[in-house]
């Protein structure tokens, strides 16, 4: 009963920083199309409310263990359903990427709807329940609530379905897969804002991308959730615990070797990467930083930089707290302070005066859940803050014109002008995707 009274009684405020040195200023549209300017701190403050709300947990979900645990076990199939048309993008490299677009049928959207661009977790895809719980509103017509935008998920290689054609998977400082998809969206719909939103390792990819194009970010804005910013900070605390060694890090471990067994089998023997595949599929039990070890270090990415000589050299090059001052476009990043999985936040980092970091108290990694109505019902909490985020930078926020390479066609594929080493084309052919049927063997929610 104590615990109860303590849950009641507990202040749930969240912590906002914003850049030490003054925020940027923003152009915005205000009554009648006018514009005006404003620092980015007056207008996360006016348009997203919510972000400055009390978040106060589930009582049965009343800490970060309980709230990532329940975004794994929990049943979400019958909530936040959301179908989506599937696109095949074959890679320069050979690789693939599937892009889920939604709604299905989008012929009465203006050519200049926002596109929220989504990049998902470890090992997660579009069918994710934390995608669908912002998706599945965000895409529904104003009328019934909804903002009315477009989404695409950008499924990594070998995640939700989408084949590996070239022996390369993903890891979290591998930024070309996103750059690649992003030249097809700007093109396929060139007069449509693009906002970024990501969780979980594909925020360190999305963090990284925007920071690494700065003013070129195809990108309007950025929201990314669950960051794990310093991989080797927080893969060192993860181990620094017996339920983080044996619960979690074991636990996305089990994962990923799963998902690499699924596609061990396309590349050629002779290959590293190949070699390295085998080794990792037949370890016992292993950890996230034994996979890292094992496998992302030599197939996370494309050379260069890789392959790299440890986990740690990985580490070093793919984390995204070191680079949070070269940002250039505004960024809202929402952690937990009680997230199991990452633990170490950078709230006191340099960042540039595009970057607002929010951490609220409680909401373990991609949980945030609170109560709903019904009993034992639970709803998610930041979908609000970034329902508001979206649609104050998709609507609100005007931006300078941007500095794009611009694209052009080149043996069949879209590329920018003046890098040649990238470029992407659409495959034949278009899937049906329900959201809601995840991928049996993988634990879904991280």
């Amino acid at each position: 009963m104590s615990s109860f009274f303590n849950w009641w009684n507990t202040r749930y405020t969240t912590e906002i920083r914003y850049p030490k040195q003054s925020s940027a200023q923003v152009a915005t549209k205000e009554h009648h199309s006018n514009t005006t300017s404003i620092f980015l701190r007056d207008f996360v403050e006016r348009r997203c409310p919510s972000l400055y709300s009390e978040f106060r947990p589930a009582w049965w979900l009343p800490n970060g263990h309980m709230q990532t645990l329940y975004c794994v076990c929990g049943d979400f199939s019958v909530r936040d359903k959301v179908v989506y048309k599937r696109t095949l993008l074959r890679l320069l490299d050979g690789g693939t990427v599937g892009l889920d677009f939604t709604p299905v049928d989008d012929g009465h959207l203006s050519p200049d709807t926002p596109i929220i661009v989504v990049l998902h977790g470890l090992t997660g895809g579009s069918y994710e329940s934390y995608v669908r719980a912002i998706l599945s509103p965000a895409c529904m017509p104003v009328h019934q609530g909804g903002l009315g935008y477009r989404a695409v998920v950008v499924n990594f290689r070998g995640c939700a379905g989408v084949p590996v054609t070239s022996p390369q998977l993903y890891s979290a400082g591998h930024t070309d897969d996103l750059r690649q998809a992003l030249f097809y969206i700007s093109h396929r719909y060139p007069e449509a804002p693009l906002l970024g939103l990501s969780f979980s390792l594909g925020a360190n990819v999305m963090t990284r991308y925007v920071a690494e194009e700065g003013e070129r970010s195809r990108l309007k804005s950025a929201c990314v959730l669950g960051c794990p910013w310093n991989l080797a900070a927080n893969a060192s605390k993860l181990l620094g615990t017996y339920i983080g060694r044996h619960l979690y890090s074991k636990g996305m471990g089990r994962n990923l070797v799963n998902l690499l067994k699924r596609h061990v089998s396309t590349f050629a023997s002779d290959h590293d990467v190949a070699k390295a595949a085998a080794v990792t599929i037949a370890l016992t039990k292993p950890t996230i930083g034994a996979f890292d070890e094992h496998f992302t270090r030599i197939g996370g990415g494309s050379s260069p930089p890789w392959p790299f000589a440890s986990a740690n050299d990985y580490y070093e090059y793919s984390s995204s707290h070191k680079v949070l001052h070269d940002i250039k476009i505004p960024l809202l990043a929402i952690n937990a302070a009680d997230d199991p999985v990452v633990q170490d936040v950078p709230m006191d980092a340099e960042c540039s005066g595009w970057v607002i970091m929010a951490l609220t108290p409680c909401g373990g990694h991609l949980g945030w859940f609170e109560l709903d109505e019904g009993w034992g019902q639970v709803r998610r909490w930041i979908k609000r803050p970034v329902f508001e985020w979206l649609r104050a930078t998709g609507e609100d926020f005007v931006r300078s014109p941007p500095h794009w390479r611009p694209l052009h066609e080149e043996g069949g594929f879209l590329k920018e002008v003046g890098v040649e080493r990238l470029g992407c084309k659409e495959l034949d052919g278009s899937d049906i995707v329900i959201g809601t049927e995840g991928e049996a063997g993988l634990l879904a929610g991280l």
